[in-house]
């Protein structure tokens, strides 16, 4: 098993500068951080400390790791997550939604000072997260599709089918008659706003209408980020009747300006996707796809417990989304 010896010796520093860049890697600079932390995973180093908790006893503790606490749908996923740890008498601690919450994240996947963990974390690579778990830390992805080449013992994942979802709202859409779509997409680089892109794209080119005719416009899967884009797509006088955003949240975003008592008159439909509970009770209600939170976030604390008790390659779960149908979509016709 390597020591913080051999980490120092690999990165060319001493002993103390391991310790830092391990505990208070604000103190160290970001190249010396570095070459530590590729010393690490290559030696696959685990702090003393945190191996001999694991060999004499379990923490009883699971950790759930994301970028943002913030948000509808992030909170009621994570109650759903609660609940399920809460039956099985164990005890669950968040980390995110800090200046540096991955290299605290990944710290605490390398010390693996809980006995399981959840990631929501888009930002921590599937390299990482296969580097890092293993029999004492088995770790869950949720809300990401396993990648097909991936193998790990200790890994698996639970997402919905967000290309299906994105179909699903596509062709809702065109059976309203509406053939001029815009696409507000989450970041670039976001695996679940691709997916979603690419199901509403499937759809719109069995119907013949080219994905090159869709405006798409990226956000940040906030609220204010919809309202940004919604802007920018009426700056740009893009023809459309309808828009689906990847997320509810610019969704909500997108009808704020739309139904702003300043905005030149249009006729838009709006769709979202998650059905985040705010979603039936604003005006005109959010039509959506349901992603089943309570179920996932169940799953998920299912699959890792299987993997706590013993169990390896614990297969990963793909759940069905579905189609709600509101006020947004059907209170008016494409002119």
């Amino acid at each position: 098993m390597a020591t913080i010896r051999d980490v120092a010796r690999m990165a060319g520093v001493s002993v103390s500068t391991v310790s830092l860049v391990l505990h208070q890697p604000h103190r160290v600079s970001e190249p010396t951080t570095a070459r530590v932390l590729q010393a690490v995973d290559a030696l696959r180093y685990r702090p003393n400390g945190a191996a001999r908790d694991l060999r004499i006893r379990k923490t009883h503790t699971i950790a759930v790791f994301l970028r943002d606490l913030s948000g509808p749908f992030y909170s009621e996923l994570i109650a759903a997550v609660e609940r399920a740890t809460s039956a099985l008498g164990l005890t669950l601690i968040v980390s995110g939604r800090s200046t540096d919450h991955r290299q605290g994240s990944l710290r605490l996947l390398r010390e693996g000072r809980v006995d399981g963990a959840i990631v929501l974390d888009p930002e921590i690579s599937w390299a990482e997260l296969a580097a890092y778990s293993g029999p004492h830390l088995p770790v869950v992805v949720l809300n990401r599709m396993l990648p097909a080449p991936l193998e790990s013992a200790y890994l698996t994942a639970v997402a919905v089918d967000n290309e299906g979802g994105g179909y699903l709202a596509g062709r809702h859409l065109l059976e309203r008659g509406f053939v001029h779509p815009a696409f507000i997409a989450g970041p670039v680089g976001s695996e679940t706003s691709q997916w979603r892109q690419q199901g509403f794209f499937r759809a719109y080119e069995e119907a013949g209408i080219s994905p090159t005719r869709v405006a798409v416009v990226h956000s940040d899967f906030t609220e204010p980020g919809g309202i940004q884009a919604m802007d920018a797509l009426m700056a740009r006088r893009v023809a459309m009747d309808a828009v689906f955003a990847a997320n509810d949240e610019m969704a909500l975003g997108a009808m704020q300006v739309l139904t702003a008592p300043k905005s030149p008159p249009v006729r838009v439909a709006v769709m979202g996707f998650d059905d985040i509970r705010l979603a039936r009770y604003v005006r005109p209600t959010l039509s959506t796809i349901h992603q089943p939170m309570d179920e996932l976030g169940t799953l998920a604390m299912d699959l890792l417990a299987r993997a706590m008790g013993g169990e390896t390659r614990v297969p990963p779960r793909v759940l069905t989304t579905t189609l709600v149908v509101r006020e947004s979509t059907t209170l008016l016709h494409p002119t």
